[in-house]
């Protein structure tokens, strides 16, 4: 090897061995990747719209969200009513007997709908009996239950066990020409 060449394989070495820290030194790191934003700017005090509905209930069901967990009633026709709020215990409708909602706080969800037809059939299939845990929330981060409380004089009533007392919100979603449903949902936590 000649020695410019040697001379120039030195230079560009020692080049390489301080311009390689510096271009590291400035090199922006990649920005962490930022937790979901669960911004849930709700409250935990009663939520009332008192209005009764001819259209009966027809199914509920829930689902677990990254920063909530959602009970949803299905309605045959358009939303009516509702009363949301958290209580000490909730009573099944008509006796008054106090039911067993596990979970460290109580939401008392008293749905404007009934849940039979005209003719006093249930319209939820399979028929609930009251006193009985209506979904399954098993691994809930919030969720703890969904007991059915009766239907009594056109209302249903629903105890909704939560971990604790959190923010909860409550919309009404018409459907055309499917219904409508009253959904209820309780953030994993205050934002």
């Amino acid at each position: 090897m000649s020695r410019t060449l040697r001379h120039l394989l030195t230079v560009v070495l020692a080049l390489t061995a301080v311009v390689l820290p510096v271009v590291a030194a400035t090199t922006p790191a990649p920005a962490p990747v930022a937790a979901a934003s669960c911004s849930t700017p709700w409250g935990s005090t009663p939520e009332v719209v008192t209005q009764l509905g001819r259209a009966p209930l027809t199914a509920v069901r829930t689902g677990p969200h990254g920063c909530f967990d959602r009970v949803v009633f299905d309605l045959a026709g358009p939303a009516a009513g509702y009363h949301v709020e958290y209580v000490d215990h909730v009573s099944q409708d008509g006796s008054g007997t106090v039911l067993d909602v596990p979970g460290a706080a109580r939401l008392l969800v008293s749905v404007g709908h009934p849940a039979y037809d005209d003719a006093g059939n249930p319209t939820i299939v399979p028929a609930p009996t009251a006193g009985g845990q209506i979904a399954d929330v098993s691994g809930y981060r919030t969720l703890r239950s969904v007991v059915y409380g009766g239907s009594f004089e056109g209302a249903t009533t629903f105890g909704v066990g939560v971990r604790a007392r959190l923010p909860f919100r409550v919309l009404t979603i018409d459907i055309p020409g499917a219904g409508a449903r009253l959904v209820v949902d309780v953030a994993h936590g205050w934002s």
